[in-house]
C-alpha cells in the first residue's frame, strides 16, 4: 500500500467539501490514494516513494477547459507567432519584425488569434503599411477575433488575390478606389473568408505537427491544464486530422486528457457526416487520456451564428429548423451527445424549437447535450435548458470583445452578457473554458481573472457584483463542473481519494493574490495522472525534457507562446512604485494606471526613461 508520490507542505485547495484543506496528499497509480493529515500520509511512504515539498505552495485540482481546439490547435502552433498577453503594439510589431527575418520563403509569418488590440496601450492594430514596412517580401497572415484578417502585400500575392478576385460569400475583401484588394479581409457575416485564406498557406509535414501538438500540449500544463474537451472545428476533418493526436496517444505522449467532438464540414452533408460517424465511433470510446465525446459544435451550417459584435447580430436562414431536426434527432436516437455554437438569443430560441419537438420522440434524458456560448440568453430559455437536462459552456469571449459588444448594445445590455449567475441560479450546468485559439487565449488563468472581476482584458468593467463569482465557483467552473461536459462526473476535477491524480502547483496563491495579478499565475508543477508534465524553478527537474521545436525557425523556439509579464519588469514596477510613494510626486499613467515618479524621471537621461516605461508597455513616456 505504499504510495507512489507524496506531496506534503502545501496548501492544498481540493473543492471537496467534506475535506477542503488537507495537509498533505498521497497518490498511487495515477489515483490520489490518501488525502489528509500530513502523519497519516507520510505513514504511507515506502522505498521508492517520491515525497515533494511543495514549500508552502497553493495546490489545486488539474484545470479543465470546456472547449478548446487544442487538436486543431497543435497542428499549427509551432508555426504561429502569439500576440496573446502582449500589452503594446510596439512589442508586438517588434515580435513580427524578428520573426519575418527568421523567417525562411516560401514560409509565412502568422499571428492567429488569440489577442485583441484593447490589449494594447496603443488601442489599435497595425496598419497595412506597418506590416509592408517591417515585411516587404515575406507573407504575414494575423487574424484578429471573428472580425477581420490582415494581410500583407506579400500575403495577397501568395493567395492570388487581384482586382478580378470576387468576394467570397460571407466576406468581403476590402479595395481601394481603384478595386485592388487592400490587404483587409471582413467577415461579414462569419468567419469563413479567414479561415479559407489561412488554410491557402504552408502546412508543417506530419513530424512536424506531432512535435507542434507536444509544445502546445506542454505550454498549457504551463498554466495548470490537464484536461481539454475539442469542440472540433472549421477545416478540422475527422479521422484524417486526428491520425497525430492519435499518434501520440498510442505513443504515450499525451500530457493531456482529451475528450473530442466531431464537427461536420460540409454544408447541407451534414447529416451525411454523421450517420457516417455513428457506425465508426460511439460515445466514451477511448480511456481517460483520449475518448470520444459526441457531435458538434458545428451540428448544421444554417444554425451557426459568430459572434462578431463589430457587425450587426445575422439571421439565421429560414432553413434551419429543417436542417437541424433530422441531424438532432440521429444523435438522440443513437445516444450521441452534442453542443451546438450559438452566440445569439434569438439563435437559442429557435434550436430549443427544435429540441423540445424531438425530446417529445426521443427523451433526452440522460443525455450531456450543450449550448455554446450563449452570451445574450435570456431567462427563458436558460429555465428551456434546464427544463431538458442539458448544459451551457461558456468562455471568455467577451473579455476580448467586450468594448466592441458595449458601442454596439450599449453598457447595460453588456452586464449579464453572458448571464452566468443566473444559470448557475437556475440549476443549470455551467462549464468554462476559452475557445481558443482563434478567438480568445487559451490561458485559463485570463478566464478565471474575467469570472471574478468582470473585466476585458483591456480593462473595461462589464459585471456587476451579482454577475460575478467569487474565486472559489469560478474554479468551481474550471475544475469538477467541467466534468459533467464530457461525462465523466467522479472521475476527476477534485483532490480526493479514487479520482485520477491531475494537479497544478501555483507560482501565486490564487485565492490571495490582488485580482489584477490573476491573469498572471501560472503553474510551477502540474502533474497528470501523478507524473509531472510541466515543472518550473524548484520543480523543472521533475519534468521529462521535451524536443525543440521543429523547424528551425519556429516562433515557439524564440518567443514561447502566452507572453506572461516578465519578472524584471515587476521588479521595476514595485522599485518604481516604492520611489513614487518616498518622494510623493508621482502622476498616474492614464493608459495603465502606472505611477510616473517624477523625481526619478528628471534625474535620468530621457532615453533611459523611455526604456523603463517602455519595458512596462507604456506609451506615454513624458512625466
Amino acid at each position: 500500500m505504499h504510495a507512489d508520490m507524496i506531496l506534503v507542505n502545501g496548501r492544498f485547495a481540493t473543492l471537496d467539501r467534506s475535506n477542503p484543506n488537507p495537509q498533505a496528499v498521497a497518490i498511487k497509480e495515477g489515483k490520489f490514494q490518501a488525502v489528509g493529515d500530513e502523519r497519516d500520509i507520510r505513514a504511507l511512504t515506502g522505498p521508492d516513494t517520491q515525497v515533494i515539498d511543495l514549500k508552502g505552495r497553493r495546490a489545486i485540482p488539474g484545470l479543465i477547459d470546456s472547449h478548446m481546439h487544442i487538436i486543431r490547435g497543435g497542428l499549427n502552433y509551432n508555426m504561429e507567432l502569439r500576440w496573446d498577453g502582449v500589452r503594446s503594439l510596439a512589442d508586438a510589431m517588434r515580435m513580427l519584425k524578428q520573426q519575418v527575418d527568421r523567417t525562411p520563403a516560401p514560409q509565412w509569418v502568422r499571428v492567429v488569434g488569440g489577442f485583441t488590440e484593447h490589449q494594447f496601450a496603443e488601442k489599435r492594430l497595425p496598419s497595412i503599411d506597418e506590416l509592408n514596412a517591417v515585411a516587404p517580401d515575406t507573407p504575414v497572415f494575423i487574424l484578429h477575433l471573428y472580425d477581420r484578417a490582415l494581410l500583407n502585400g506579400a500575403a495577397l500575392r501568395a493567395v492570388g488575390y487581384t482586382k478580378d478576385t470576387p468576394n467570397p460569400p460571407g466576406g468581403e475583401i476590402q479595395r481601394d478606389v481603384q478595386g485592388n484588394p487592400t490587404g483587409l479581409l471582413i467577415a461579414r457575416p462569419n468567419a469563413t473568408i479567414l479561415y479559407a485564406t489561412l488554410a491557402k498557406g504552408p502546412k508543417l509535414p506530419a513530424e512536424y505537427q506531432k512535435n507542434s501538438t507536444r509544445h502546445f500540449m506542454r505550454e498549457v500544463n504551463r498554466l495548470g491544464v490537464t484536461g481539454v474537451i475539442d469542440a472540433g472545428g472549421g477545416f478540422q476533418n475527422y479521422p484524417e486530422d486526428y491520425r497525430i493526436i492519435e499518434e501520440l496517444h498510442a505513443e504515450g505522449n499525451l500530457t493531456l486528457r482529451i475528450a473530442y467532438n466531431l464537427f461536420t464540414q460540409k454544408p447541407k452533408q451534414e447529416l451525411q457526416d454523421f450517420a457516417g460517424w455513428a457506425k465508426q465511433v460511439r460515445p466514451g470510446q477511448g480511456d481517460d487520456l483520449y475518448r470520444h465525446n459526441g457531435a458538434g459544435e458545428m451540428l448544421v451550417y444554417s444554425a451557426a451564428d459568430f459572434e462578431d459584435f463589430r457587425v450587426e447580430r445575422p439571421d439565421m436562414p429560414p432553413s434551419m429548423e429543417a436542417e437541424l431536426e433530422p441531424v438532432v434527432r440521429l444523435l438522440a436516437e443513437n445516444r450521441w451527445p452534442w453542443r451546438l455554437h450559438a452566440t445569439y438569443n434569438e439563435t437559442i430560441t429557435r434550436a430549443l424549437d427544435v429540441f423540445e419537438k424531438v425530446n417529445r420522440d426521443t427523451p433526452f434524458s440522460g443525455l450531456h447535450w450543450i449550448m455554446d456560448h450563449a452570451e445574450t440568453i435570456d431567462e427563458r430559455n436558460i429555465d428551456r435548458i434546464a427544463a431538458l437536462g442539458g448544459g451551457i459552456a461558456v468562455q471568455h469571449r467577451m473579455a476580448y470583445q467586450g468594448e466592441e459588444f458595449v458601442a454596439r448594445y450599449g453598457e447595460k445590455a453588456a452586464e449579464h452578457t453572458p448571464p452566468i449567475r443566473r444559470m448557475l441560479d437556475r440549476g443549470v450546468k455551467v462549464g468554462a473554458g476559452t475557445d481558443a485559439t482563434r478567438v480568445a487565449s487559451y490561458n485559463p488563468w485570463v478566464s478565471l481573472s474575467w469570472l471574478v472581476t468582470g473585466r476585458t482584458v483591456g480593462g473595461l468593467s462589464l459585471y456587476p457584483a451579482n454577475n460575478r463569482l467569487t474565486r472559489e465557483d469560478a474554479l468551481r467552473l474550471w475544475t469538477e463542473a467541467n466534468t459533467w461536459f464530457s461525462t465523466e462526473e467522479g472521475k476527476k476535477g477534485q483532490i480526493k481519494v479514487g479520482q485520477l491524480a491531475d494537479l497544478a502547483v501555483l507560482s501565486e496563491d490564487y485565492f490571495s493574490v490582488p485580482e489584477t495579478e490573476i491573469p498572471h499565475i501560472t503553474a510551477v508543477l502540474t502533474l497528470l495522472g501523478g507524473k509531472p508534465v510541466h515543472g518550473d524553478g524548484d520543480f523543472k527537474s521533475l519534468a521529462p525534457p521535451l524536443p525543440a521545436a521543429m523547424p528551425d525557425w519556429s516562433p515557439v523556439r524564440q518567443f514561447g507562446g502566452y507572453q506572461l509579464r516578465r519578472a524584471d519588469v515587476q521588479q521595476l514596477r514595485d522599485g518604481n512604485t516604492a520611489l513614487a510613494a518616498a518622494c510623493g510626486c508621482a502622476v498616474s499613467c492614464g493608459v495603465h494606471g502606472h505611477a510616473h515618479a517624477g523625481a526619478w524621471a528628471s534625474a535620468v537621461p530621457v532615453s533611459d526613461n523611455r526604456s523603463f516605461w517602455g519595458a512596462l508597455g507604456c506609451s506615454c513616456w513624458a512625466v
